[in-house]
């Protein structure tokens, strides 16, 4: 098995954070924040949860690029997020429940397929953006994003509720729009949280979502 921590050099000369991880490719975009419900059936994944709930570990969560969810180690895209489980249920044997909740993105160094085809992956944590206050003009985005989180509730937007924080705003808005995951990906890239809410702000604006 691949060590989880690492430290390596930057062509810099600056320390970079590494991580050695198993990875869960699948059709869904994880954000920093999130929270994501899982059912999990392949051994693979199943081992793996097992690993990462025994160590208290991290696995990575990235879209698909190219494959599918199950088979067949699928290709993912470069960039991801960090998952710990939290709530965890087995009410079927072979059939785990989990609630993966998103941490700090990732960047995707190399890859190895395992004997078991489940993937592992060396990635870079990517930095974590300064702090930026939601700009007055995009107070517009609010009323919409309370009524999101009141009707889906803590458990699927946990507290606390950062509604000054323009990259959490943004995170929960992206992550519950009904746009394709390649468009969410591409906000989950992004480095710079305005832009994410410009973006996000005009998007609702074109379809009259907005008051």
């Amino acid at each position: 098995m691949m060590g989880w921590f690492d430290f390596v050099r930057s062509p810099t000369g600056a320390s970079v954070d590494t991580l050695r991880i198993p990875l869960f490719p699948l059709n869904a975009v994880l954000f920093p924040g999130g929270v994501l419900p899982l059912k999990i059936f392949e051994q693979r994944y199943l081992d793996m949860a097992a690993a990462c709930l025994k160590g208290d570990k991290p696995f990575g969560i990235c879209l698909i690029a190219s494959g599918g969810e199950t088979g067949t180690a699928a290709q993912p895209h470069p960039v991801g997020t960090l998952a710990t489980i939290g709530n965890w249920e087995m009410e079927q044997l072979g059939i785990l429940m989990i609630t993966a909740h998103g941490g700090r993105r990732f960047r995707i160094i190399e890859t190895r397929v395992g004997p078991d085809n489940l993937l592992e992956a060396s990635v870079e944590l990517l930095a974590d953006t300064l702090p930026a206050t939601l700009p007055g003009e995009r107070g517009r985005l609010l009323p919409l994003l309370r009524r999101v989180v009141n009707d889906l509730g803590n458990e699927r937007i946990p507290e606390p509720h950062r509604y000054d924080d323009a990259e959490w705003v943004g995170y929960r808005i992206t992550e519950v729009l009904p746009i394709q995951n390649l468009a969410k990906q591409k906000l989950l890239e992004l480095e710079d949280p305005l832009a994410r809410l410009e973006i996000l702000e005009k998007f609702l604006d074109q379809r009259k979502l907005l008051g």
